[in-house]
This record gives C-alpha cells, sequence and structure tokens, in this order.
C-alpha cells in the first residue's frame, strides 16, 4: 500500500527507522518501509520505484551508515528525480559524503541526537504535518503525456517490436548512468511503449541531464540501427 512518507534507511539503522515509523504512523501519517511494505515474491526493485513515486515526502534516517549505503544513495537519487521533498532526520553527528551532498545540499535538516529521541520524533512530526498540508509537488510528465506512476490500461498495450537481446543492451547502456534500477525501468518502458522511438522517449526520461539524454538516446539508436 502506497504511503505518504517513504521511510530511507541503512540496515543497521533499522530500529530508529521502525521506531520512526512506528511514531508517524501513530499521528496518522501513513508510511512505507522496506521489508514490511514489499509485497511477497515481489520484485524489491520495482516495489522502491513504485512506494517512491507514490510518496510525497521521503524522510532519510541520516547516518554514517546510511552515508555510505549505495542503496540509500539510489533511493535518494531516485527521489531527487521524482521531484520529492527530502527531510533528512540526522541521529548521528557526521556530515554527507560528496555522492550525498550533491543531492541534500539544499534539503532542510532535522537533527535527532544526542538520544532520547522522543522529543525529536515529535518536532518531525510536526514537520511532516505541515509539509503533508501543502500537497505534492509538480511530478514531472511521463512521455505520454500522463503524470506520475503508469496508466492501469499499460500493459494492455503492444510492446516494442524489439528484440530480447537488444533491449538487453538497451538496459545495460541504460545501467550506466542509473545502475540496476536501469531493469526494473526497462521492463516497464518495454510494456508502455509501441514503438522503438517511444521506448527510448520514456527511459531517457528518467536520465536528470538533458546531454546524458541525448548521449543515451543516439547510442541506442545505433544498437537499434545496428540490428
Amino acid at each position: 500500500m502506497p504511503g505518504e512518507v517513504f521511510v530511507s534507511y541503512s540496515q543497521p539503522d533499522r530500529d530508529c527507522a521502525l521506531e520512526l515509523v512506528a511514531q508517524v504512523e501513530a499521528q496518522g501519517i501513513s508510511c512505507w518501509v522496506a521489508p514490511r511494505d514489499v509485497s511477497p515474491s515481489a520484485d524489491w526493485a520495482a516495489e522502491i520505484i513504485d512506494a517512491i513515486s507514490n510518496a510525497q515526502v521521503m524522510v532519510l534516517v541520516f547516518s554514517a551508515q546510511s552515508n555510505d549505503s549505495p542503496q540509500v544513495r539510489r533511493e535518494v537519487e531516485r527521489a531527487v528525480h521524482k521531484r520529492l521533498r527530502i527531510l533528512p532526520f540526522r541521529i548521528e553527528d557526521v556530515l554527507p559524503s560528496k555522492s550525498l551532498e550533491y543531492f541534500l545540499s539544499a534539503q532542510h535538516w532535522l537533527d535527532a541526537f544526542p538520544p532520547p529521541r522522543e522529543s525529536h520524533y515529535a518536532k518531525l512530526c510536526t514537520h511532516l504535518r505541515v509539509t503533508l498540508s501543502r500537497g505534492a509537488p509538480e511530478r514531472p510528465s511521463s512521455p505520454d503525456g500522463t503524470s506520475g506512476p503508469a496508466r492501469a490500461d499499460a500493459h494492455e498495450r503492444t510492446p516494442a517490436p524489439l528484440q530480447p537481446a537488444l533491449i538487453h543492451e538497451i538496459e545495460a547502456e541504460l545501467s550506466t548512468y542509473i545502475g540496476p534500477v536501469a531493469r526494473v525501468l526497462v521492463k516497464r518502458a518495454v510494456a508502455r511503449a509501441t514503438t522503438a522511438e517511444e521506448l527510448l522517449a520514456q527511459l531517457a526520461a528518467d536520465l536528470d541531464s538533458h546531454g546524458e539524454q541525448q548521449r543515451f538516446t543516439e547510442r541506442c539508436r545505433q544498437l537499434i540501427n545496428r540490428g
């Protein structure tokens, strides 16, 4: 089930993350947190992308462990790309690494140290109520003109006429920009696209800069024309 708040954390901070979720949900604010809200036998990456796409705020439990976590960095990157508000909840007196500082430098931080954290949870809940009352930020439109998640009829459309080997090459090309999450995005785009160009447009939209979009599209066109 989608939550208003997506909670990102590193595994060593699991107890704090679950305590935070309990405090926030006690105030009537719904949360999505893994592994609690991952459906049985589900594609983990797909579930995370869906949850980020449907949330209004990401709360990042920030610590030395999350600072060094590739999974946390990928979640923050996707949240920034989706224009999701991010609220770092800093439980240790550490500064963000360079890879996270780029995404978090403009964010408002809440310090939650030293313990106990009860008063910090209360402050977080107040901040979330104010933030959620402002409504969700405008999200970028997908190439088919819709915004947010794919339309309900997405899987009923004709897939792009591309061979599996070529799709795999396109996925590999996309992964050089955004990592393993490319697998999920390509699978969804293939289900939605009706032409090869539409497929490339949908995938390019998941890249942050115009330069990356252009390079990715040109490279994939070369792969398609070669075939």
